[in-house]
């Protein structure tokens, strides 16, 4: 008798299972970072190169920041609107959900729809964000590389028939791995995965599964594109004198109040887009115009930017007018580029955005005492706590942006940037799908009933009002019993051995049948078998967990092997809320009698 319908090869303890499954979705994450990160150089060649002559400086661990001439500026706008127009065909031709930023994509699936996402997205998201960024597209690398894992992590998990919580963690971890692989930060990559599905609080569950698959990713994709972190290995001290710190604090303040302008201006360009009456393909196209005028004129905000970063960590910085505007034009490109429909991430451009923050406000400083001596210090601090905060994520943030910088030498003055950044941001996160707590999403709906659950068993709740029927059973006589008597559905018995359950048939089994067959079936061709079960000595806690894993709402209980009773969601609910109760009115008059003494 099969309690859960999982895998045999997954009968497994709980590390040699996660080894198994985050160990293939490390592989997949790093082989996915290598193709996307070709991908966008080849149509970085295509779009900009040989379409407009401009080839964008790159960081030291990806090649060499050289500034070149613009052949032909006047094509820019051309370039980001062809990438924008076959960006926006390709996404809702083939996966409509493919479009914006791909980790709060991964998040919505965690939360609301039990850790499923459509094979086909990942490599649409890939083809459609290279396009996007190698034409000029203000976005990121990592949403589309956390997709491709995650999905690959969501399809892992169906095909073995992991649990719904198995499938989850399946995703998360590929939202780590992704972003641990493709920004060179496995450590940082791991916690993210855990800390980005909330404003406050962890997926502690998938911690373990993201640092494996975290790990793996990034030992694959850094072996084809070298260990050499992103913007190279820091070298620069710096001071922890308390003057010092000061300005840190108050660039902690600016990255806040930049923080909430990001994700706000992202937004409402979002839903301007979605209002505009113009087919939804053509949307990108439009978006990708804005940009490339904005680019004739300030080519920085093209891309990643990260070449640009990297040339102001060097001290080769552009004039203090143009740093300052390039903080607003990136939001504004990435709002158009992004909120228009188009595919990319939304963290490289809020990297770039703290960063140019940062180089700013050291060049506002120029002359106050205990300033370092270049304004790569605050440059990497100012990456850390702007997106640190507008991801609510600034323990991951932290830990990445020091292992894309080759080091944390910096994690001082960064906790009391990120920290003042963070508290200033409030609720105002870049990821629209992120939920408060554990408490609040779907995928915990029922973890807090389980303390009051634990010492209830079943026996003590089930119905024991048993409307079964045998495998012979016409169809028109299940309906009668489950439509008629409002019954949540009923068990399938062996006329051999008596009471022995071989199926389960609900009211959606009914509705999936065929209406020609409605009068001629028997209860054999639709029942559910073998059937999920639960012993009547096991508690609503476990039988609870079997129901939201196996997203079933009648569950038999037997005694040995034959039929006893039966469960519903609305049996143990009525449960719970009378314990509830119980246990508030004991409180109550436990907090009477201590007043009373």
């Amino acid at each position: 008798m099969s309690k859960i319908n999982f895998h045999k090869t997954l009968q497994l303890d709980y590390m040699q299972k996660w080894l198994l499954i985050a160990g293939l979705i490390g592989v997949v994450a790093g082989l996915g970072a290598i193709v996307f990160y070709e991908a966008i150089k080849w149509s970085t060649y295509l779009f900009l190169g040989l379409g407009a002559g401009y080839y964008p400086p790159g960081p030291l661990g990806e090649g060499q920041p050289v500034v070149r001439e613009i052949a032909r500026r006047w094509m820019i706008p051309v370039v980001t609107t062809l990438g924008g127009l076959l960006c926006g065909a390709i996404v809702y031709t083939f996966a409509p959900e493919a479009e914006g930023h791909g980790t709060d994509a991964a998040i919505d699936a965690f939360h609301n729809k039990s850790g499923l996402i459509r094979a086909r997205v990942p490599l649409v998201k890939t083809i459609a964000s290279a396009i996007t960024i190698g034409s000029g597209g203000s976005a990121g690398r990592e949403g589309p590389t956390a997709q491709i894992a995650a999905g690959f992590g969501s399809v892992l998990a169906q095909l073995l028939k992991l649990s719904v919580k198995d499938r989850r963690i399946a995703v998360a971890a590929g939202i780590g791995a992704g972003i641990g692989a493709i920004f060179k930060a496995p450590l940082g990559g791991a916690l993210l995965s855990t800390e980005i599905l909330y404003l406050q609080g962890f997926e502690i569950d998938a911690l373990v599964p993201s640092f494996i698959a975290s790990l793996i990713g990034y030992v694959i994709f850094a072996s084809f594109t070298g260990y050499v972190p992103v913007f190279g290995v820091m070298t620069q001290t710096t001071s922890l004198d308390p003057v010092t710190l000061i300005y840190y604090a108050l660039l902690g303040i600016l990255c806040g109040l930049v923080g909430i302008l990001y994700p706000k201006t992202f937004y409402a360009t979002r839903d301007l887009f979605r209002r505009l009456n113009w087919p939804n393909w053509v949307k990108p196209a439009l978006g990708g115009l804005a940009v490339g005028l904005i680019g004739m004129f300030v080519p920085q905000i093209l891309g990643m930017g990260y070449g640009w970063l990297q040339l102001s960590m060097m001290n080769n910085l552009l004039p203090l007018g143009i740093v300052v505007a390039l903080v607003f034009l990136k939001i504004a490109a990435t709002s158009l580029s992004i909120g228009s429909g188009g595919s990319g991430g939304v963290f490289a451009p809020g990297l770039f955005i703290g960063g140019m923050l940062g180089t700013a406000w050291w060049q506002v400083l120029q002359g106050v005492t205990h300033l370092p001596a270049t304004p790569l210090p605050f440059i990497v601090v100012g990456m850390m706590a702007l997106f640190g905060a507008v991801a609510r994520a600034p323990l991951a943030v932290m830990f990445m942006v020091g292992e894309m910088t080759g080091g944390y030498g910096l994690l001082v003055p960064a906790m009391i940037t990120v920290g003042l950044a963070y508290i200033l941001v409030g609720h105002n996160t870049i990821y629209e799908s992120q939920v408060p707590t554990p408490a609040d999403s779907p995928a915990h709906r029922f973890d807090f009933f389980f303390p009051l659950l634990k010492g209830t068993r079943a026996k003590e709740v089930m119905t024991t009002r048993l409307p079964h029927v045998t495998p012979d059973t016409p169809v028109a006589d299940v309906r009668e019993m489950i439509f008629n008597d409002k019954a949540k559905g009923v068990t399938v018995v062996s006329e051999e051995d008596g009471l022995l359950p071989v199926g389960v048939i609900t009211k959606q089994d009914l509705l999936h049948l065929a209406p020609e067959r409605q009068n001629s079936a028997s209860a054999r061709e639709i029942m559910s078998s073998p059937p999920i079960v639960i012993d009547e000595e096991d508690t609503l806690d476990h039988a609870l967990t079997l129901m939201a894993d196996n997203e079933i709402a009648y569950l038999p209980v037997t005694e040995g092997e034959n039929l006893a009773g039966a469960l519903s969601y609305r049996r143990i609910m009525r449960s719970f809320l009378s314990m509830a109760r119980q246990t508030g009115d004991q409180l109550e008059q436990s907090t009477q009698r201590e007043a009373g003494q």
